[in-house]
């Protein structure tokens, strides 16, 4: 997922710039209006509404004319007349300085989230050497049977589908899923995923552990080889 963070601040747009990149996600910088108007495509803007050539709510509904994209406002405007403003000119959230990691990653999840929903059902189902999942009906398969998984093993494998195949950060999953970072549910993360992919059997290993980082859905590397993934088995 890529993030377009608007922000003229150098020390604050790195430190988010790095935050963000911990936990899996491209970052583009922009410090001003017209650089982030000229920006590339992106899946989500983190936008700062007090820039120094425009203001940031003409930016932000300038965005979402062009093309729709989520925009959350990142600002120090904590005034309920400024909310109501940013929301008004289309953002989808508005966040106040200073605030949490883990708060701002489950804003984003939120937003993404819900941007997903707008897509059509083509785009939440995916199918892979036999496995498929359907976003749209929160259901998994495996060879046409039906995988009957827990409410958490199955938003672990959305969160992974969501990433396309990109690295997922250990405390970004901890935040979709259980809307925590704290450091003693890194266990149960990996119990789950370990049940995960015990029941999705010959398919198991699609799920790829990442020393260090997190997990990632192994999409382009099922699709390169057009082989089936070995059996699941510790080391995957």
């Amino acid at each position: 997922m890529r993030i377009l963070v608007v922000e003229d601040d150098n020390r604050v747009a790195e430190a988010l710039s790095g935050a963000l990149r911990r936990n899996g996600y491209e970052v583009q910088r922009a410090a001003n209006a017209a650089q982030a108007l000229s920006a590339p495509p992106v899946d989500l803007v983190l936008l700062d509404l007090g820039l120094p050539d425009r203001d940031g709510i003409e930016v932000c509904r300038e965005l979402r004319a062009r093309g729709g994209v989520p925009v959350i406002a990142v600002t120090a405007r904590g005034g309920e007349p400024d909310r109501v403003r940013g929301l008004r000119s289309g953002a989808d959230d508005y966040v106040v300085k200073p605030f949490g990691t883990a708060e701002l990653l489950a804003r984003i999840e939120a937003v993404l989230r819900r941007s997903m929903g707008r897509r059509t059902n083509e785009d939440l189902l995916l199918t892979l050497d036999g496995l498929e999942i359907d976003l749209a009906r929160r259901t998994v398969a495996v060879d046409g049977k039906p995988v009957p998984l827990t409410r958490k093993e199955y938003d672990i494998l959305a969160v992974l589908v969501r990433a396309g195949g990109a690295a997922v950060a250990r405390d970004r999953i901890l935040v979709e899923v259980w809307q925590s970072t704290y450091d003693g549910m890194s266990r149960t993360l990996d119990v789950h995923v370990a049940t995960l992919r015990g029941k999705l059997g010959r398919t198991g290993c699609l799920v790829r552990t990442v020393r260090g980082f997190g997990y990632r859905l192994a999409v382009s590397d099922a699709a390169a080889s057009g082989a089936a993934p070995p059996p699941a088995a510790a080391g995957c």
